[in-house]
């Protein structure tokens, strides 16, 4: 698997509720911890505006690759 460096766009691997996230949402690393332990996550609408910021463990995030396809939902209201 490749290395996820900073700036990379990631795919979430798990649904993640309590931020109105689904596996497979895209975001983009914004830091690296440590070894790649963990991400720090910016989640964007297409609009610019940040809509989270989390850290999250490795194993929540996966690299995107060349078999991934665009995908676009609405965000649920808060």
């Amino acid at each position: 698997m490749r290395t996820i460096q900073e700036l990379d766009p990631v795919a979430l691997a798990s649904d993640l509720p309590a931020h109105g996230l689904l596996a497979g949402d895209v975001g983009t690393v914004v830091l690296v911890h440590g070894d790649g332990e963990a991400y720090e996550v910016e989640f964007v609408g297409y609009d610019g505006h940040t809509f989270a910021l989390l850290t999250l463990d490795a194993a929540l995030v996966r690299p995107l690759n060349t078999r991934d396809i665009p995908h676009v939902r609405e965000l649920a209201a808060a």
